[in-house]
């Protein structure tokens, strides 16, 4: 693999990372900023950030050096944090499966956000998909070292209080959610996430709704995989007879 391969899959890459940096830096400082009232220097915020980089499981993990929190329950709550991306490990094996070694970091580096950007774009036909890939996964992780980077010091240098602060991650995957609402003409997936939701967060309340959600969701999607794939196809026979029309 040549080098200015990757070159030109950062340089593609980076415009499509916009709006990940923006965002990661803004709550990477926060969980900097709240890293370092627990004591902590930025040195510690960025090893933090380079070894587990979890985004929501970071922001929990700040509550667990707190006296008298077991190994056990740091366990199952980091688990419990972050089932989804079991989920997300799983559609994603066939792009991932010929990536060599790589496929490592690829699997240790999806985020929320990372696994959103690998489906709303487009890998440029002169770039080669691994690496664009890579590129999308180092570029997002590097922004979120950049803003724990940030943050710690500036809580260091600047003390302030800190009271809903944490509110930087629900803000984001808002974000992320209305874009993809906004990039997407099919809306099924999404309402299905939603309905599943509201019906797990009023059943199991809101500490237990995150996995039985996820298989909500997962079940009743490929249910009616047959109907959305149908429907899509249907959708792009259209657009192509009307392309043709004109």
């Amino acid at each position: 693999m040549k080098h200015s391969g990757y070159g030109k899959a950062f340089r593609a890459a980076f415009p499509y990372t916009i709006p990940v940096l923006t965002g990661y830096l803004f709550i990477g400082i926060a969980f900097g900023v709240m890293y370092q009232e627990k004591g902590y220097n930025f040195i510690w915020a960025a090893l933090m950030s380079i070894l587990v980089y979890a985004g929501s499981g970071q922001y929990l993990a700040v509550n667990f050096f707190a006296p008298g929190v077991s190994f056990l329950s740091v366990i199952f709550m980091t688990f419990m944090v972050n089932v989804r991306h079991i989920f997300y490990g799983l559609s994603l094996l066939g792009r991932f499966a010929k990536m060599g070694k790589q496929r490592l970091y690829m699997m240790f580096s999806l985020t929320d956000e990372t696994y959103s950007l690998y489906f709303i774009t487009n890998v440029p036909k002169d770039v080669d998909e691994h690496k664009f890939l890579l590129a999308i996964a180092l570029l997002d992780q590097s922004y979120w070292v950049l803003g724990s980077v940030i943050g710690a010091v500036a809580g260091a240098l600047i003390p302030f209080p800190t009271t809903g602060i944490d509110f930087a991650m629900t803000a984001l995957f808002l974000v992320i959610f209305v874009e993809q609402w906004l990039g997407s003409r099919n809306h099924i997936p999404a309402l299905a996430g939603l309905g599943c939701g509201l019906v797990c967060l009023l059943v199991f309340g809101r500490d237990n709704f995150i996995l039985p959600t996820m298989i909500c969701i997962m079940a009743l999607l490929l249910s009616c995989r047959r109907i959305i794939e149908k429907k899509e196809q249907s959708r792009e026979d259209t657009e192509k007879e009307e392309r043709y029309a004109n």
